[in-house]
């Protein structure tokens, strides 16, 4: 196999070769029959118009009587959508989409529908060109805007709201990935012309990207909304538009988040906080989302870098506004950095796909398979399957065989299982005549390991992070085609061949366990192609004997077994060793490394619905199980209980926050109809006096003296907290301590007694 990589492999990356398109833009108040390109030539970004014609794939004869001009292109094969139909201009598309829908009474995406219609020209445009974004071009040619706001917050009030007249901007921080940084402080401008600042700056950078965290749900809407009380044109499109703004959401794992996606002609928006999620589905090892907890955690964090306490942003400024100033500029080089590392790989990706580079970083990999499936179909002339009925199947093998803290733990990973069997046991689906799903998925296998191969022999770290992104982005989509066959909106989808690779890797893991305790070894959990376990030396005193050169001989050659006792085309990775590991339940466990540092990983162990103090006391807890110190553990919770009985936890640390997903009002009347139950931080909203909307965040404790309270009536806002008159209920957050404690094991003392809601 050679290891020269085609980065112009027709089915994985379009088969037009044009490089340096950095963007593409479509207004449907101009001309709807053209698409504008944005390519990078040296150092200047040009443009040019193509002509355009959008199509909608149908069924034989549903379009025959559409009133709209159009042109068919028939299709062969055996897919049932067996017409491409063209139009003029995007007007024309859309009405037959609408008398489509009319006439067959489905929607587009209805299941069942006799027609597929893609509601994005640019994507459209690139599906039929076979065009995609940023061939030939490297990650640092890229040029990236990161923007950062900072406001004021109208007293009594904790957050900042930009319908509130009394909160304002106070400061706009700017970056870009030449490193140049510039904060437009409050103190020299007023907002407005900190608003005409930003647009005439975006103007001069010319970026092809702009990045923020949380900048779909707080930067952009509140500048957009501040635009527009003081009548500043937010002309940031590269044809001086204005942003177009609709609701959409967007889903990492269980996750779903709704948001206002803003839409910037010739430009990309893309938010660091959506890749955190996406990173945090697989890697299940963040404390938080927010900016400055993912700095902390991937060590992006700048020594000697300013923090200052979200609520007291306004009176800081008030008092200190060059501390302010700083620490915009040192959040937005936070921002920065933590997007050089995160978005390499949705880059690459924007060279293989048909989507813009924004919708890359949002759209579910199952969609983005499906879309490079149907653009390598309409390419060769053939018709597109419909989606199968979707059903329910046995999913991948998992199971817990210890529990407690045990020593000496190894694990092994089997290489992109699902992958390997589809390969091996020719596992694709059934409608796929073309046999482009199979082909796709050995050529990503195979442009992996090339690329991996690229990266170790790289003289220099440009082309070392380059063949990086590149191996990750083609991982990334491979395990995701196993995904992809139980999609339900999946045109070439397969539930039967998603069960049989389900069941094929049900019995490879399992005849794992056996042979691993048929060696001696104890499996401790099994997670779909992974197996944590401790190997046959075992126990503590051959952790510490690791070094010897005997037992490392023993070690390679249990794991020379283990591999060529595997099917071939199945390969192994032992990837782990650690000095102990505390197994609470499946996929809840924390790993301590041979350095002394502590991996945390489940929801049960850093569930993010625990007040701070919890969270903090579970991580120290959990520390001195792993380290073997139980006889310090009646001392920590001794000092976590005396810091609440003597009210020494800063109010912060006892406070859940909240963010109002409804209006108050939305709420009220849901909970009149019982359909929602009462709700502490949306009953302290209806009491206050201010107006709270929907996105407002709410932070309240719990007062009394009771340990059984009811929570919402026994809650205060913290802003009404009085450091001088504490009045937070010592008995109920005792009585959460205890029953953390319990949860985990440790025998109830006196003191601590009460049992109150965990989660």
């Amino acid at each position: 196999m050679s290891d020269e990589l085609d980065i112009y492999d027709p089915v994985l990356f379009g088969d037009d070769r044009s490089e340096g398109l950095v963007a593409v833009g479509f207004n449907e108040g101009a001309d709807a029959d053209k698409i504008t390109l944005f390519s990078r030539e040296k150092d200047k970004t040009v443009s040019a118009e193509a002509s355009f014609r959008p199509f909608i794939l149908v069924e034989s004869g549903y379009i025959k009587d559409c009133p709209q001009v159009y042109d068919v292109k028939k299709l062969d094969g055996n897919g049932r959508l067996k017409e491409c139909v063209s139009f003029a201009n995007w007007k024309d598309v859309v009405s037959a989409k609408t008398w489509l829908s009319r006439e067959t009474g489905f929607s587009p995406s209805a299941p069942g529908a006799p027609y597929l219609f893609i509601n994005d020209p640019v994507q459209q445009y690139l599906m039929l060109s076979g065009k995609t974004l940023f061939k030939g071009m490297e990650f640092e040619s890229l040029k990236r805007l990161q923007v950062d706001i900072e406001c004021t917050t109208a007293e009594g009030y904790e957050f900042c709201n930009a319908d509130r007249k009394e909160d304002s901007i106070i400061a706009i921080a700017l970056a870009d990935q030449s490193g140049w940084v510039e904060v437009l402080s409050g103190t020299d401008m007023d907002e407005k012309k900190l608003l005409t600042r930003f647009v005439e700056i975006v103007a001069e950078r010319d970026p092809d990207v702009i990045e923020g965290h949380n900048i779909f749900n707080f930067d952009l809407p509140y500048i957009a909304k501040r635009a527009k009380m003081h009548k500043v044109k937010l002309a940031i499109g590269r044809d001086k538009s204005v942003p177009k703004v609709r609701p959409s959401r967007f889903s990492a794992g269980e996750r779903t988040i709704s948001y206002k996606r803003y839409d910037v002609f010739g430009r990309h928006i893309v938010d660091t906080l959506f890749m955190l999620q996406v990173y945090d589905i697989s890697h299940r090892s963040l404390n938080g989302f927010g900016l400055k907890d993912a700095a902390i955690h991937f060590g992006l964090a700048a020594k000697g870098r300013t923090y200052i306490d979200g609520a007291e942003i306004a009176n800081e400024f008030r008092k200190n506004p060059e501390k302010v100033i700083k620490y915009a500029g040192d959040d937005v080089t936070e921002t920065r950095s933590l997007s050089a590392l995160l978005s390499r790989s949705y880059f690459i990706q924007a060279s293989m796909l048909p989507y813009t580079y924004q919708n890359v970083a949002v759209r579910g990999n199952a969609t983005k398979i499906n879309m490079l499936m149907i653009r390598e179909y309409l390419r060769k002339g053939k018709a597109i399957p419909k989606p199968g009925e979707s059903r329910e199947f046995a999913g991948g093998y998992t199971d817990l065989f210890e529990t407690g803290v045990i020593e000496n733990v190894h694990h092994c990973d089997v290489r992109s299982l699902y992958p390997s069997l589809m390969l091996t046991r020719g596992l694709g689906p059934s409608s796929d005549e073309l046999g482009v799903f199979l082909e796709m998925l050995e050529s990503l296998r195979d442009f992996r390991l090339k690329a991996k191969r690229k990266m170790i022999d790289s003289g220099t770290d440009v082309e070392r992070n380059y063949y990086d992104a590149l191996q990750t982005a083609f991982k990334v989509l491979i395990n995701s085609f196993y995904g992809y066959l139980g999609f339900t909106h999946g045109n070439f989808n397969d539930f039967g061949s998603a069960e049989q690779v389900t069941a094929e890797g049900r019995d490879l893991l399992s005849g794992m366990i056996k042979w691993l305790e048929n060696r001696g070894a104890m499996p401790i959990e099994i997670d779909t192609d992974g197996v944590y376990y401790v190997p046959p030396e075992g126990g503590p005193a051959a952790a510490k004997a690791m070094a010897d050169r005997q037992k490392a001989g023993e070690t390679e050659k249990f794991r020379k077994e283990f591999q060529e006792w595997l099917p071939d085309g199945i390969d192994i990775e032992f990837d782990g060793e650690y000095e102990s590991m505390y197994s609470y339940k499946m996929k809840n466990y924390a790993l301590l490394n041979y350095d002394g540092s502590v991996v945390i990983k489940g929801g049960a162990l850093k569930s993010r619905g625990l007040e701070p103090f919890q969270r903090d006391f579970l991580v120290e807890l959990i520390e001195l199980k792993l380290k073997r110190k139980n006889e310090e553990i009646p001392a920590l919770r001794a000092r976590y209980e005396k810091a609440i009985q003597d009210r020494e936890f800063p109010i912060e640390k006892l406070a859940k926050t909240v963010t109002l997903q409804d209006a108050p009002s939305t709420y009220s009347a849901k909970r009149e109809t019982g359909k929602t139950p009462r709700r502490a931080a949306y009953e302290l909203a209806l009491l206050s006096e201010r107006e709270y909307r929907a996105g407002d965040q709410i932070s309240y404790y719990v007062t009394g003296e009771k340990k059984n309270v009811v929570v919402h009536e026994s809650s205060k806002l913290v802003s009404e907290w009085s450091k001088g008159e504490r009045d937070e209920n010592v008995s109920y957050y005792i009585g959460k301590l205890a029953a953390l404690c319990k949860k985990f094991g440790l025998k109830d003392e006196p003191f601590a007694s009460a049992q109150g809601e965990l989660f």
